[in-house]
């Protein structure tokens, strides 16, 4: 019945939510992938390389920063900083043609790094959301560039921009946009931007605000600067914490949650743990310095983590822990402050400084089949797969494209 269609659009637009153009599995719509873990399910990408590497698709330059790629129906999303503004980028991702570009006025922020942009935005549905290190907050229609509603949450709140800026990707749920500000979030009307509720003015983590569902309960889980603390989605209710003090309140590795185990990480010699979820605060299983993961978060695959151990002012190691125990069973000396992406049993792995490479992700040892040299400069921010292309960026903008999809 053609009606049927016609009057449930209708009624989608009058709730005030953004139509749902269809998922592809291959796409890799929000930080850390569809399921916010590190892990992609596609398959059937080119994963054995020649030795000079798979084909470069295309290349760009979007500015300063370290955010990552989030990509929705053939559009490719990232924010980079140049003469004084921030600008949001969305490329089409087979030939890396501009679709369209937001930019607005910003500061750079350099403060014991070249600045530039942190955050990653989010894609749902038709809609693109992004936070600024200071507090702007857009809601684009994706396809076009349109601004929906903006506002700049800080100076609506008050609350307080930690060290290093707000940063951080959205995260929209249950018809909330939450964003890591403040000592447990604010939440934001998903329709025009309104504050629904917001927490302590105290110091923001650098976590992306993390989903879990827990004895009836939609929870966001937050790293703050003095613990990692989970709140009840509806109200921002704190549900539980756990006291996680690292050095200058860099807790921005996002925590890593299985069934009721959350494991949290952080650089600065502090290290990780495994805690235990229950009725009260959660119990702490293991303690480690094998694994301190300042920047990306290790990615949980087959009952073992991978992940960076070191920061990026030394010569940090690409490490497997086991995730019942902490058990270090391996370690790649020299890899540096990279991060890793997991699919179809494999690491893709982009170094410290520009090397991309791919390895099983098994326990046994790291044992690369292909690595070549993508981009130079220096590369904190995670490779992103997504329906059969590799996006890499290193902090001065140069972004590579890598074509890994089969004949």
């Amino acid at each position: 019945m053609p009606g049927v269609s016609k009057w449930l659009r209708l009624a989608v637009v009058l709730c005030g939510l953004p139509l749902m153009e269809p998922v592809r599995s291959g796409d890799w719509p929000q930080w850390r992938g569809p399921l916010r873990n590190g892990v992609s399910a596609e398959n059937g990408w080119r994963d054995t390389w020649p030795a000079d590497g798979p084909p470069i698709a295309w290349k760009a330059k979007v500015g300063l920063g370290f955010s990552s790629f989030v990509v929705s129906q053939d559009r490719a999303f990232t924010v980079g900083h140049a003469a004084g503004q921030d600008t949001v980028w969305c490329f089409h991702t087979a030939t890396g043609k501009v679709i369209w570009q937001h930019a607005y006025a910003a500061e750079l922020g350099d403060k014991f790094f070249e600045g530039g942009t942190t955050g990653t935005p989010t894609v749902l549905g038709d809609r693109l959301y992004t936070l600024s290190r200071w507090g702007d907050v857009f809601c684009f229609e994706a396809a076009t560039g349109r601004v929906i509603w903006s506002k700049n949450i800080q100076q609506e709140t008050g609350i307080r921009i930690p060290d290093w800026g707000f940063t951080g990707a959205p995260l929209v749920r249950d018809r909330l946009v939450v964003l890591n500000i403040g000592e447990g979030g604010v939440a934001l009307d998903q329709a025009n931007g309104k504050v629904v509720w917001k927490s302590a003015d105290k110091n923001a983590g650098y976590s992306t605000p993390l989903p879990l569902q827990r004895n009836g309960q939609s929870l966001a889980v937050f790293g703050n600067g003095t613990a990692y603390v989970a709140v009840q989605l509806a109200d921002g209710k704190e549900a539980w914490r756990i006291r996680w003090v690292t050095e200058y309140g860099v807790n921005a590795s996002d925590p890593i949650i299985d069934g009721d185990r959350v494991f949290v990480s952080s650089g600065y010699g502090k290290g990780g743990g495994l805690y235990q979820l229950g009725a009260g605060e959660p119990k702490e299983l293991w303690k480690t310095k094998k694994l301190k993961t300042q920047l990306n978060a290790a990615v949980l695959y087959q009952g073992h983590l991978y992940g960076v151990d070191g920061d990026t002012t030394e010569k940090a190691a690409l490490k497997c822990l086991e995730f019942a125990t902490g058990e270090e069973k391996w370690a790649y000396p020299g890899f540096g402050s990279g991060g890793v992406t997991v699919a179809d049993g494999k690491l893709i792995a982009l170094t410290g400084t520009g090397e991309l490479m791919v390895a099983p992700a098994v326990a046994s040892g790291f044992k690369p089949a292909g690595q070549f040299q993508v981009l130079g400069g220096k590369c904190w921010t995670a490779p992103v797969l997504a329906n059969g292309r590799i996006y890499c960026r290193n902090g001065r903008g140069d972004v590579a494209v890598v074509d890994v999809r089969k004949d």
